[in-house]
């Protein structure tokens, strides 16, 4: 590997976005691997992560290098960022070049992220938090995937994702991390582990009474997704879920949240 790369393997990279950071003009990079399998997964096709990605480290530097003044900034997103141990030394280099660095995550690696909140090298982050701790495993896909996701459900895979939480907050507390956003995305499902409207309502409770400040809700939506997943769309039960959603997100953002957005196919009136 030539010295000057950090080892990143990317499976992809949007040169402008208005989206991913908002308020931002960022360009972001998807890193490739994750170690969840999210049903509602609109990049499902880069969680595999002993697969090389197919954009390569030096063309994002070049980019980066050419878009000095240009982009407020740069977002490794993935996949699951975090991930990759090359994610540290590959935010340092974007720091060094001027870049505010933000970061998509679903916390599943507390102990990298800390690192990164450590050494100030964030400045915003997008934290997805899937469902209460005690439903992950299944919201994630790994208590449908054998033997491998009966393991992974086991490190306790919840518990990790809530302690990323605590992590984000407290840096933010404490000055070391500009600004956040939590992100909870929501589908229709009648398990009762699901993360539906009527268990979204029930984890948001839990988000704001843990002090939580920002918080965005995400109506999942097929497009882009397993086929599997896409099919529920179809169902009839489905049918009143936009509704449904809006309905409960009207009741969150009563909750106090100080900033709430609402990523829906309806308003809210």
């Amino acid at each position: 590997m030539h010295k000057d790369l950090t080892g990143l393997n990317i499976a992809g990279v949007t040169p402008f976005s208005s989206v991913d950071w908002p308020g931002k003009l960022v360009a972001t990079a998807f890193l490739q691997g994750c170690p969840w399998n999210c049903g509602y997964c609109q990049n499902f096709a880069i969680i595999d992560p002993h697969m090389t990605g197919g954009y390569a480290e030096e063309d994002l530097w070049e980019l980066l290098t050419r878009r000095q003044g240009l982009l407020d900034g740069v977002v490794f997103s993935g996949g699951e960022p975090t991930r990759q141990a090359a994610l540290i030394p590959a935010a340092q280099r974007a720091r060094e070049l001027g870049f505010e660095i933000g970061l998509h995550s679903g916390g599943a690696y507390p102990k990298r992220l800390a690192e990164l909140l450590d050494q100030v090298l964030l400045d915003w982050i997008g934290l997805d938090i899937k469902a209460l701790p005690e439903n992950y495993s299944w919201v994630a896909g790994l208590e449908k995937s054998g033997p491998q996701g009966t393991h992974l459900a086991n490190q306790a895979l919840g518990q990790k994702a809530w302690e990323s939480l605590d992590l984000v907050l407290e840096a933010h507390l404490a000055g070391q991390l500009q600004d956040y956003e939590v992100r909870l995305t929501v589908y229709p499902g009648d398990d009762p582990r699901d993360t539906n409207p009527e268990n979204a309502l029930e984890i948001a409770k839990t988000l704001r009474s843990r002090g939580v400040e920002t918080l965005a809700i995400q109506e999942a939506r097929p497009d882009g997704t397993r086929p599997e997943f896409a099919k529920i769309y179809k169902t009839p039960q489905s049918q009143g879920f936009p509704a449904a959603l809006a309905e409960v997100a009207r009741t969150i953002q009563s909750l106090g949240f100080p900033h709430f957005t609402f990523r829906g196919s309806m308003e809210l009136n």
